[in-house]
């Protein structure tokens, strides 16, 4: 077993905010999850999944609040809820209670507040994306938009998220500047595809609501989980796959 590696979020989060984003590196899962799998609805030996949360368990002031992610835009308050509730998101007010969101390609959205009051973890696929899981977490923290800062996380990239034109008509129906977000692929006149910048829409969608910083994700940050087969696990790439997480909390 490789020794445990993190990603730790580039962002100016008040001192109180906590977070923890894992890679595919260092846990006990065998092929084709190895090895820091940490979903136990894949497939993998959950005996073994139980083992690597059990690693980074010392890292955390608590049991992550798992949810139970349908691709829809539900969110919980991790607070008063117990885990694998039906949910794409979680937010929370209280210390030491950890919002969790897992991907495998989806973008993995970690939201505060510059006071350090409130936190959210969100798990935006393309569905949740454009249906308006993001929008809905940022109304359930309840505070000024401009006071909050985002990390967006390892998420299939802008070069590798290729989709029909279905997908793209969708998001553009729901947001006219959605149609920035996509450049024609392959053979545009026989087969409509188009790559699809989940990062990009993330963004527009929040700085719709008034939020501007922020931070991660795209190209710069080297995050995308379909190319980069060593750090990440990818559904689109190998379907049979493991799952990451991204955690946040707030310390006393």
């Amino acid at each position: 077993m490789r020794e445990l590696e993190f990603i730790k979020p580039s962002w100016p989060a008040p001192a109180n905010v906590k977070t923890l984003q894992t890679t595919r590196i260092g846990g006990f899962s065998q092929a084709p999850y190895a090895s820091l799998n940490l979903g136990m609805h894949v497939g993998d030996d959950v005996s073994v999944v139980v083992k690597n949360r059990q690693l980074f368990r010392a890292y955390l002031p608590s049991e992550p609040v798992w949810v139970n992610q349908v691709h829809g835009i539900d969110v919980i308050d991790a607070a008063k809820n117990s885990c694998l509730q039906n949910a794409d998101a979680s937010f929370t007010t209280q210390a030491n209670i950890v919002c969790v969101t897992m991907t495998a390609d989806c973008l993995p959205v970690l939201l505060c507040d510059k006071a350090g009051t409130v936190i959210s973890a969100v798990h935006a696929g393309w569905r949740g994306l454009c249906d308006g899981v993001i929008e809905a977490a940022v109304n359930k923290m309840a505070v000024c938009p401009k006071d909050i800062l985002v990390w967006l996380g390892p998420a299939i990239g802008p070069h590798a998220f290729e989709v029909g034109d279905d997908v793209r008509q969708q998001f553009i129906l729901k947001d006219a500047q959605s149609e920035l977000a996509f450049k024609p692929h392959g053979d545009h006149q026989l087969n409509t595809k188009w790559l699809c910048n989940m990062y990009l829409i993330a963004q527009q969608r929040l700085n719709k609501l008034g939020v501007t910083l922020v931070y991660g994700g795209g190209i710069n940050e080297h995050f995308c989980t379909y190319t980069d087969e060593m750090r990440f696990f990818s559904f689109r790439r190998d379907n049979v796959t493991g799952r990451m997480a991204s955690m946040i909390w707030l310390a006393p």
